[in-house]
């Protein structure tokens, strides 16, 4: 099966994908494309998995870069392929020709940018907590360092959770609520005391809010779409013992 890559106008002629699960060689609750080292998959059937997404991308495998996500603010700068361990972060940003940059999700958005006249791009992982944090300013930041401009920036969510099936508690609601009041228009009533956050809108806010030139979302909830998605909430509520990790990546 070919992989199947979600690609964004915007972000064209930008060499891109947001990959779905199709294509891969895993089986199981990882069957299809889980390019999650972290996960409990065979070594082998992910090295398969992102050699396949190395070769979608036209770069060698050791040139399909990211970073040890841990959910938090840290941008890397890269101007060569990253051997040996991944440093802890969660984006990473070059203007390096042939080098492609990956972020693994399985909810959490995966976002793509691009300033293709200065030729300089991005990729984070922000989650709630990276989101609220400053994943995605500090994407933007690192940018501009290389030479980008805000205005040039063009910045795409891909597949992530949606409003509808992302139900959070009180205490998750006040955490937003204390860094900024406003942030409440991002929540809507649910089944007792538990509330709806919509994750993309709030990556989009954060977004305009930067400055960007153009921001975006693909539309796509993961929890949604089982055949095309992993989703570690779904995986929660399955109770299932682990879950694949989805790929995006971007290249000069």
């Amino acid at each position: 099966m070919m992989l199947e890559m979600l690609n964004s106008d915007a972000l064209s002629p930008v060499r891109h994908g947001f990959f779905t699960r199709k294509g891969g060689a895993s089986s199981g609750v990882y069957t299809g494309l889980n390019c999650g080292s972290g996960s409990q998959d065979q070594a082998e059937l992910v090295k398969i998995n992102r050699d396949r997404v190395a070769a979608a991308m036209d770069v060698s495998p050791d040139a399909l870069c990211g970073v040890y996500q841990v959910h938090s603010p840290h941008v890397v700068v890269i101007d060569e392929t990253v051997a040996g361990d991944k440093q802890e972060a969660d984006a990473i940003v070059t203007n390096t020709p042939g080098l492609a940059l990956s972020i693994l999700t399985a909810d959490c958005q995966p976002v793509l940018f691009a300033d293709r006249a200065a030729g300089v791009i991005g990729a984070a992982h922000a989650g709630w907590k990276g989101a609220l944090d400053g994943v995605l300013e500090n994407t933007i930041e690192a940018m501009l360092t290389l030479g980008a401009t805000r205005e040039g920036i063009v910045a795409v969510i891909g597949p992530c959770i949606s409003q509808r099936n992302y139900e959070v508690g009180p205490e998750f609601l006040d955490t937003f609520m204390t860094a900024n009041p406003d942030y409440g228009r991002f929540f809507i009533d649910g089944e007792g005391d538990r509330v709806l956050f919509d994750l993309p809108s709030f990556g989009l806010h954060r977004l305009h809010e930067a400055g960007v030139g153009k921001a975006d979302w693909v539309r796509h909830c993961t929890y949604d779409d089982e055949a095309r998605f992993f989703s570690y909430r779904r995986s929660c509520h399955r109770k299932e013992a682990d879950y694949g990790r989805l790929i995006s990546a971007i290249r000069l």
